[in-house]
């Protein structure tokens, strides 16, 4: 559900974690004493990670269904093509995890992009450059986290279409460019990042107003 609400209501986002101490464009935070029950609890083990990863593709699919849904002023074909493509396939991936968590899933999180301008082209897709990036450190992170062999083949099959749309926004950005082929993102080994749910869920805990907890990821 999208917000209307402002920054001074963001800046009151309350996100916990596992210690005692915290976390736009572009995150797991320590406990502040802030409630489970208020918001989401992603749980520990397997399910824990499949709600990290469940909570961040309902951000990303309720971005690009924003950004179809208020089209950039100038919007040229391939763009709405590319975002289209994007859209549909974050929706699944959201619907995926929500099924292979059945009970088990967070509830639909509320979500706030007043910060990003869906009237300018470089807002959104600077915007999404961000979130894909993001996307697929937060895959590669995840990896060791997952015990269920299953769940980890899955993981492997949506980051490595997290890594096509890197490109494919890249390439909108700056086209024919290093940057579509990973320059800034992929390191001198031929690698691309990997980061850590404490790592991953403070840079988008901006965008999302629900409380989430994570006392159990690292």
């Amino acid at each position: 559900m999208q917000s209307t609400r402002g920054l001074t209501r963001r800046h009151l986002l309350k996100w916990t974690g596992a210690a005692s101490t915290l976390a736009v464009a572009g995150t797991l935070l320590p406990n502040f004493g802030i409630s489970a029950a208020l918001g989401a609890e992603l749980g520990d083990g397997d399910i824990g990670v499949l709600n990290y990863a469940y909570a961040l593709e309902q951000l990303e699919a309720a971005f690009y269904t924003q950004a179809l849904q208020n089209p950039f002023g100038g919007m040229q074909v391939n763009d709405e093509r590319i975002l289209v493509q994007i859209r549909d396939h974050e929706i699944a991936h959201r619907e995926f995890l929500k099924g292979a968590l059945g009970r088990n899933a967070i509830p639909a999180l509320e979500v706030d992009f007043s910060a990003v301008d869906f009237s300018s082209r470089a807002s959104v897709l600077g915007t999404a450059d961000v979130f894909e990036n993001l996307g697929v450190a937060a895959y590669n992170g995840a990896g060791q986290l997952i015990s269920n062999p299953d769940y980890l083949v899955a993981a492997g099959s949506i980051v490595s279409v997290e890594a096509r749309h890197a490109a494919a926004i890249a390439d909108l950005l700056k086209p024919f460019s290093a940057e579509a082929v990973g320059r800034g993102n992929v390191d001198s080994k031929g690698l691309d990042k990997a980061l850590l749910p404490s790592k991953v869920l403070p840079k988008a805990a901006p965008f999302i107003i629900t409380e989430v907890s994570a006392a159990t990821l690292p």
